[in-house]
């Protein structure tokens, strides 16, 4: 059973995805022994897991796809857009008829491949809209909080990580950064000699990246939850019209809302795209009626999910988290 301390050091965890056992402990008012104990248990029973993650800015520009199936291929088509490792969400909504994902491709011709050559070739696709992300509202206070025992805001002051120097320059990603990456794509709480073994750095050197990254805004801690298990099964993805010179203040008003999983500005027929999670689908009307409607939003297409079989990087077993394939540790 999860309880009120279990869903405590989730959203603690979501304020800060690194935040050493003792401080959530101090904070919750609980033993180091008792975070630690629960948080392995929440993370071995697919709960929630941290992932580091690549800003969007930090990468080749994302995209979010909407492929109008033939129903019956549905899971065929999205299992198959599930094992490509460039697609990190992949969603089946519209009664069964409609695939969302996401993909962040390495490069142009990664892209190319899957927007202009193995989607468009697939029989079973009706058509496709694809969606260039021109700015996402990522991490901290953009973060779903939509918990039953939230924090207080002492509470989340006191969790919140010392805020990092502002670099001088511009910090470039690396090449040898990928290994880093991939493996905290995996569990963005992997300890410093965890993330030394894999990509053959030392410790320091480890910690100095991280934080130079994080620093730079190039890297991101999220925290990734199977919400069915905490209460909050109902998903949806919706589709917003925005004049444009109301385009910043609905997506950063939207992303603030403690429903909201994600928000970005896209290109195409629409230009903002949230996805919304709530207890059930009541809840969503009034989120609908009275956070989106108190707006200025021209128009609004909402499609709710049906199934998750991919999130974040990794494969979906019902509610439960499935953990990708691991980095090779460098030298293996």
């Amino acid at each position: 059973m999860i309880d009120a301390t279990d869903r405590q050091i989730v959203h603690a965890m979501q304020v800060d995805g690194r935040a050493p056992f003792s401080r959530v402990a101090g904070v919750l008012g609980v033993s180091e022994q008792t975070v630690a104990r629960r948080w392995r248990r929440l993370r071995a029973d697919g709960v929630v897991r941290v992932l580091g993650l690549a800003t969007p800015a930090a990468t080749e520009p994302s995209w979010h796809i909407r492929v109008r199936v033939q129903p019956a291929a549905a899971g065929a088509v999205a299992e198959a857009l599930a094992r490509r490792p460039e697609v990190s969400w992949v969603s089946i909504t519209a009664g069964g008829a409609e695939i969302t994902c996401s993909t962040r491709p390495r490069t142009p011709r990664q892209r190319d491949a899957l927007l202009l050559d193995r989607l468009p070739r697939t029989v079973q696709v009706i058509d496709l809209t694809a969606f260039s992300v021109l700015h996402a509202y990522v991490g901290g206070e953009y973060e779903w909080t939509g918990f039953e025992d939230p924090l207080t805001d002492d509470q989340l002051a006191a969790l919140r990580p010392a805020p990092a120097p502002t670099p001088t320059s511009p910090l470039a990603l690396d090449p040898e950064d990928e290994l880093l990456f991939a493996a905290l794509a995996t569990d963005g709480r992997l300890s410093y000699a965890e993330l030394a073994g894999v990509t053959g750095w030392s410790e320091s050197r480890v910690a100095r990246r991280v934080e130079a990254l994080r620093a730079a805004g190039a890297l991101y801690f999220d925290l990734e939850i199977a919400n069915e298990l905490l209460g909050h099964p109902v998903s949806a993805m919706l589709w917003l019209g925005v004049a444009p010179a109301d385009i910043s203040h609905v997506g950063e008003s939207l992303a603030r809302q403690p429903e909201t999983g994600f928000t970005a500005v896209v290109t195409g027929p629409v230009n903002l795209m949230v996805a919304v999670i709530c207890r059930d689908t009541a809840h969503l009307y009034r989120f609908l009626t009275e956070q989106v409607g108190a707006l200025p939003v021209r128009t609004m297409e909402t499609s709710t999910v049906l199934r998750r079989v991919k999130q974040a990087g990794s494969r979906m077993d019902g509610p439960r988290l499935t953990d990708p394939e691991p980095p090779p540790a460098r030298g293996r």
